[in-house]
């Protein structure tokens, strides 16, 4: 039997499709090609290039090293106000980044909530490269927590209470079975995560400022550009561009294939 298929969708999504391509096509179009290797070899884009790249994979393995035991226990571990929980986590994910940079100024900050003590162990994160990891890293995360939690909660139990019957302890049940099982879904929060943290900038430029060599990351270097030197900008925002291209690549297997 001959299925019905609603043509008229076809317009609207041609539309869709057409307003999410547009601006890529412009960025594309107003690259200076000819210029762009002299562009890409700035030392300043460079500076803000290396900067990003940095803090960007310090922010993945931050969110690596305290997420995944956070999607564990938000899997696994029964306990009140869990969904309340779980709500917060995901708060990032549609928090205004500048309104997450301004929580923590007063949370971090030299005179937020933990400033005091951070400061008494000489330790200053506003207005700091490790700022910029921390800003990164508040608003990545998630992504991370998510995809893994979600993995653990779709594995099979039985692998990890097989393991259990034949003596080995949570922590050996956890580094040799249940790890293995979901590292694909902890390879792809990480790989997402680093590229949330690559494209951070309310944050960062609310709570680490725009120092250059400090924190100045690529996002803020092209905000800065746009003003002074379009062209540097364009070549700029091409390098992101291409680093997103690259994360769909590596993700291709789990989000966009039909």
């Amino acid at each position: 039997m001959r299925q019905s298929r609603p043509w008229a969708l076809l317009a609207p999504a041609a539309l869709g499709l057409v307003f999410l391509l547009a601006p890529l096509a412009g960025l594309l179009a107003r690259t200076p090609w000819s210029r762009l290797p002299e562009l890409l070899s700035d030392p300043a884009l460079l500076q803000a290039l290396r900067l990003s790249l940095t803090s960007a994979t310090l922010a993945t393995l931050l969110s690596l090293l305290i997420g995944v035991p956070l999607a564990w226990v938000l899997a696994r571990v029964p306990f009140p106000g869990r969904r309340l929980v779980r709500a917060l986590v995901t708060l990032p994910l549609v928090l205004p980044p500048v309104v997450g940079g301004v929580g923590l100024l007063y949370a971090f900050g030299q005179s937020g909530l933990f400033g005091p003590a951070l400061h008494g162990l000489g330790v200053s994160l506003s207005f700091s490269t490790a700022g910029v990891v921390l800003a990164e890293a508040f608003v990545a995360m998630p992504f991370l927590v998510v995809t893994v939690e979600g993995a653990l909660s779709s594995t099979d139990q039985r692998y990890e209470e097989a393991a259990a019957t034949l003596g080995a302890g949570g922590w050996t049940t956890f580094r040799r079975v249940t790890l293995p099982l979901v590292a694909p879904s902890v390879a792809a929060g990480a790989v997402l995560s680093f590229a949330r943290a690559l494209g951070e900038f309310g944050a960062t430029i609310t709570f680490a400022g725009n120092l250059p060599g400090t924190t100045q990351t690529m996002p803020i270097a092209v905000y800065v550009a746009l003003e002074s030197n379009p062209e540097a900008a364009v070549a700029l925002a091409l390098v992101l561009l291409g680093v997103s291209v690259l994360v769909l690549l590596a993700l291709r297997d789990r989000w966009v294939r039909p």
